[in-house]
């Protein structure tokens, strides 16, 4: 709960927007809150369709891409795709694989092993290609840094295709072609697709020169669960794609997939939402090229059988959970690095070397420090089979551009990548402290890039939001990286009690009264974190009071989302509590 709370201040005529597409004042507000200044903004934003998405010919290179591969169809030659090793590169190598096999090319797939290959096309599969008498190379979620692997290609006289969205280094690949959004002179007008986007572009735009039809939903649901897992901003038509994508998915012909959620508990027909992709799905195919092999997810979703499938979909899940398990243990250990190391904990770049720890997971781990410091991390581990190397995940936080500020200490690192928002890096160990030693130097984060932000979208009373706005917020969805669900809050509450319940006692209804008099409830699934912050800002005595429903001096700010309860046939509106500090805090 410590944390700059912030309500968003942004102009427009909310009550002309709000008359023009029949819509709440406060939807309106939560529209310019998100970045729509424009009516054809918001217009694509509540009614865009897959019709409204942009060309894929205005990416560079596209034409030139495809009439290659097009020539090397015709001719027979071997074709190889080589992806990453994640959700977006297995999910963008099985579009690539599915869509080309079925135009009759001589295709197969090969995916770098995380933890013997590292990131990316190397040599070693470059090799491999080779000596399989492999003509053509296509990557996809990869190859825009993979310089020594396309050089090597290009001596055994190879063609390559570059399809990445990465961010663009010091110079390019030597690819024949290479179609990548952030490239200079690109006039792609949405830059914030992932690789499996770039891939489906390529073959859109394929099947086109080819003469074949390709039904605007195939693959949409491996667009939505790429984009969502690589955490790509849900705006554009990166919405209306996870967004139809969501709707496809709950009826998915794809054998794999429907083992998958099957597996998952998710076969039932509910909605499938933008949490189950990025935070039940992703990580079981993620989980296998972690633990195991990201070719094994890939195979799941090329299987055509039932048992088969479920029986992959199953031992995903399992490699899951114990990912899950590992990860703690690894959380735990670095947090304690951090607070029992007074100069380590000083650091605004956190720097950490935890031996023994998956490789895989370092990624994860960096990710849950963050959370916990609110600082950039990077965690190294050692690298497999190489006791001179350490290899490293990071990722930061936003006023960071970890990429850039990686790019500085180039000197240091054997080879790097990434975006603002999340790298990877591999250095010699001898070069830890001095790498740990000059992103510190070289950072100069204000106090307010490391200060975590709580945006609220409306001040708001809790008896404002009623079954019909709630209706309206929910068509805002899908929310995730960029279309943030509605925060809104409400100060000066005076806790008047609490009541716990729930299987394990999880779940708190909390009372309270509003400055005008009226009560009002919240739900908080945090039980103890909430009672724990009680007793640190009050007393261990107005803690009890509260717990037992006797008047307290307990006044709070309480920032809330609206949702709905549906319970033996009675809907209710339900305020869910997000966030909350000593009523005037700043």
């Amino acid at each position: 709960m410590d944390a700059e709370w912030r309500v968003y201040s942004k102009r427009a005529d909310f009550n002309y927007l709000a008359k023009k597409y029949n819509i709440d004042p406060v939807v309106a507000r939560v529209l310019r809150n998100r970045d729509l200044t424009s009516e054809k903004d918001i217009e694509m934003y509540l009614y865009g369709t897959l019709n409204d998405c942009h060309d894929p010919h205005l990416l560079l290179d596209m034409d030139k891409a495809v009439d290659i591969m097009a020539e090397k169809i015709n001719e027979k030659k071997k074709i190889r795709i080589v992806s990453d090793y994640d959700v977006d590169g297995v999910t963008s190598n099985y579009i690539l694989f599915h869509a080309l096999k079925k135009i009759g090319a001589d295709v197969s797939y090969d995916i770098p092993d995380r933890i013997k290959d590292g990131y990316g096309m190397n040599i070693r599969i470059v090799d491999d290609a080779f000596h399989a008498g492999v003509d053509t190379i296509i990557t996809c979620d990869n190859g825009i840094a993979a310089f020594s692997a396309i050089d090597k290609a290009k001596e055994y006289g190879m063609t390559v295709i570059v399809t990445d969205h990465h961010e663009i280094q010091e110079k390019l690949p030597n690819a024949d072609a290479i179609v990548d959004p952030h490239r200079d002179g690109d006039n792609y007008p949405f830059k914030g697709i992932c690789g499996a986007m770039v891939a489906y572009k390529f073959i859109r735009c394929l099947y086109e020169k080819q003469g074949r039809e390709i039904d605007d939903r195939e693959y949409i649901e491996f667009l939505a669960t790429a984009t969502v897992c690589d955490v790509m901003p849900l705006r554009d038509e990166n919405r209306i794609y996870v967004k139809e994508g969501l709707k496809e998915l709950k009826n998915t012909k794809n054998i794999g997939y429907r083992a998958l959620l099957k597996a998952r508990g998710l076969d039932d027909g509910r909605d499938i939402t933008s949490y189950h992709l990025g935070f039940v799905l992703g990580p079981c195919i993620n989980a296998e090229g972690r633990l195991s092999s990201a070719v094994n997810a890939l195979n799941l979703f090329l299987s055509e059988d039932e048992d088969e499938a479920y029986a992959m979909a199953l031992q995903a899940s399992e490699i899951n959970d114990e990912r899950k398990r590992m990860t703690e243990e690894g959380t735990k250990k670095a947090i304690s690095m951090v607070t029992d190391d007074e100069a380590l904990s000083k650091d605004n770049v956190l720097v950490l070397y935890i031996s023994g720890l998956h490789e895989s997971l370092a990624g994860i781990v960096a990710g849950r420090v963050r959370e916990a410091f609110y600082k950039p991390v990077i965690v190294f581990t050692d690298a497999e089979n190489d006791g001179e190397f350490l290899k490293g995940s990071g990722r930061s936080v936003e006023g960071y551009n970890m990429f850039e500020e990686l790019c500085k200490v180039s000197d240091l690192q054997d080879h790097f990548g990434g975006h603002p928002m999340a790298a990877g890096t591999t250095i010699q160990k001898d070069n830890l402290l001095e790498f740990r030693k000059k992103l510190n130097e070289n950072e100069n984060m204000s106090l307010d890039v490391l200060t975590q932000k709580i945006y609220i979208d409306v001040p708001m009373p809790l008896s404002y939001p009623t079954i019909g706005l709630i209706r309206q917020l929910e068509e805002l969805s899908p929310f995730g990286t960029a279309n943030e669900k509605p925060l809104f809050a409400e100060s000066g509450l005076l806790v008047t009690g609490v009541r716990i319940f729930g299987k394990n006692g999880n779940v708190m209804k909390i009372a309270v009264k509003e400055k005008d008099g009226c009560t009002a409830e919240l739900i908080s699934f945090d039980v103890k974190g909430f009672t724990d912050y009680i007793k640190k800002w009050f007393s261990i005595e107005q803690c009890d009071k509260m717990l037992k429903g006797i008047p307290s001096d307990i006044v709070l700010d309480m920032a809330y989302q609206p949702g709905i309860n549906e319970y033996n046939g009675r809907i209710s509106v339900q305020n869910i509590l997000k966030a909350y500090r000593i009523h005037g805090d700043k």
